[in-house]
């Protein structure tokens, strides 16, 4: 079983339940290792004191805030463990609100939560029922690494997700950062076959039907020039559509959309009845 990488308390009203914090999701990307080009002389990086110009132990490494005027104030580890919020452990969920209501914008990592002994196994499955029924999610702080997070619980089938979210002040204006936008579109016929386009490409959501294809190219990458041989890939980049020729883009991708989904209901079709007469055999 993986380690708990927090652990504390659910506090909702005055019901407490012990939990133990785990990673709910992990990277598959490809490791490189940084070398001087030409050579195998790998590239190390060293905690160098910029005065002596020798290294320093992480032990004797404390943190510094810069005041202005080229002037720190030094912070030492265990003066920010005194200050940090919930020192006790403590998921204290003050409300419970839709989840639909939630801007995914707002969620930042996904982490599971499990009971973290069998005696309150029943308090776990109490909140994570209620949470389901009701399609709510609790929203806490808790402090995690030096670090207060906010956060959502919400249920998911057998288990409580946690989601650490960004503060509303962390997430950043679009108006600000990107400028002038385009207003509300007006063309009524454009609007109408877009509208057209997504319907025809709408489907169920099947996240097993994604794959990192480009972690798999870097592999084969990898694997071909061990053996000394080369790939090399072709891809024409995407061309904007000329505004002059946006509603035959749109007409000709509706009745692609159309073909290609019922090619798709065709075999859907066509496995379902295979399927059923090797049952009925």
């Amino acid at each position: 079983m993986a380690r708990a990488i927090w652990s504390g308390y659910i506090n909702f009203g005055l019901v407490s339940v012990p939990v133990g914090l785990y990673s709910a999701t992990q990277e598959h990307e490809i490791d490189f290792h940084q070398f001087q080009k030409g050579t195998s002389d790998r590239i190390r990086y060293k905690r160098v004191n910029e005065r002596t110009g020798r290294e320093v132990p992480y032990e004797k490494i404390v943190k510094g805030h810069d005041v202005g005027g080229g002037e720190y104030v030094i912070v030492e580890p265990a003066e920010l463990d005194d200050i940090a919020p919930g020192k006790s452990r403590s998921l204290e969920i003050d409300t419970f609100v839709d989840l639909d209501d939630i801007d995914p914008m707002h969620f930042q990592k996904s982490y599971y939560l499990a009971p973290s002994d069998s005696d309150n196994a029943s308090s776990y499955a109490l909140l994570r029922d209620a949470l389901a029924k009701t399609n709510r999610a609790g929203i806490a702080k808790f402090v995690m690494r030096g670090k207060e997070y906010l956060a959502a619980i919400r249920s998911d089938k057998q288990v409580l997700v946690l989601e650490t979210m960004f503060f509303a002040d962390e997430i950043r204006d679009p108006d600000e950062e990107l400028g002038s936008l385009p207003r509300k579109s007006g063309a009524g016929k454009q609007l109408s076959m877009a509208v057209d386009l997504i319907e025809a490409m709408s489907g169920e959501w099947k996240p097993a039907a994604y794959k990192d294809t480009y972690t798999e190219r870097v592999k084969e990458l990898v694997k071909s020039k061990h053996q000394g041989k080369e790939i090399v890939y072709s891809e024409e980049e995407p061309q904007a559509t000329n505004p002059t020729d946006l509603v035959a883009a749109l007409r000709a991708s509706v009745e692609q959309a159309r073909k290609t989904r019922s090619s798709r209901a065709k075999k859907k079709t066509a496995a379902k009845k295979k399927t059923t007469k090797k049952t009925a055999a």
